[in-house]
């Protein structure tokens, strides 16, 4: 079975690394460990824009290869999951294949956006939790947006509390989501 293991981490300063790490982890399960920068493209004489393009179409023709996707939807760049994997796990849900999806950190999307707003939030006269803007936060008890839990009709969301600058390296969660994977092989 093939893994696409979606998430921020290519974004680390040794991505490759983590990469790795997650892979050998799939492989401990009897399971193929995909990882977008596994794509070797030669993005030389392109334009920002067209390298982004290829990369696009790269990740994209990954995803459709494997059976399953592990996404990291721990916060990133702000109170919610990198656009990037929820993208990708949309992909995957349109395909009608199983998204599995963990996150370093156990808080609430609501808290996490109050936090993000130092606390300046209100409840407007219709009852919504709202931002400075008067925008609604959504208060559905999820992890993140709605949308990302709705990906995961099919799979399982696991949490867990990383230690403070270990939130994109801690696995914990990352292998209790190949355990899952590995016990659908045998579906």
């Amino acid at each position: 079975m093939r893994i696409y293991l979606a998430g921020p981490e290519v974004f680390l300063e040794h991505p490759l690394a983590i990469g790795e790490a997650k892979r050998a982890l799939c492989a401990d399960h009897g399971l193929t460990g995909v990882y977008p920068l596994d794509n070797q493209l030669d993005l030389a004489g392109l334009s920002p824009r067209d390298q982004g393009r290829a990369i696009y179409r790269a990740n994209l023709a990954l995803i459709r290869s494997c059976d399953v996707m592990i996404a990291n939807i721990t916060p990133f760049r702000g109170p919610s999951a990198d656009v990037g994997t929820a993208f990708e796990m949309g992909a995957m849900a349109a395909l009608g294949r199983p998204v599995l999806a963990y996150s370093n950190s156990a808080q609430s999307f609501a808290r996490r956006v109050e936090a993000h707003f130092s606390g300046r939030v209100h409840r407007r006269a219709d009852g919504m939790l709202a931002d400075s803007q008067g925008l609604a936060i959504e208060e559905f008890d999820m992890v993140d947006n709605l949308m990302l839990h709705g990906a995961l009709e099919e799979g399982e969301l696991f949490l867990h509390a990383a230690a403070p600058g270990m939130e994109f390296t801690d696995l914990t969660a990352f292998e209790d989501c190949v355990r899952v994977a590995a016990r659908m092989v045998g579906r």
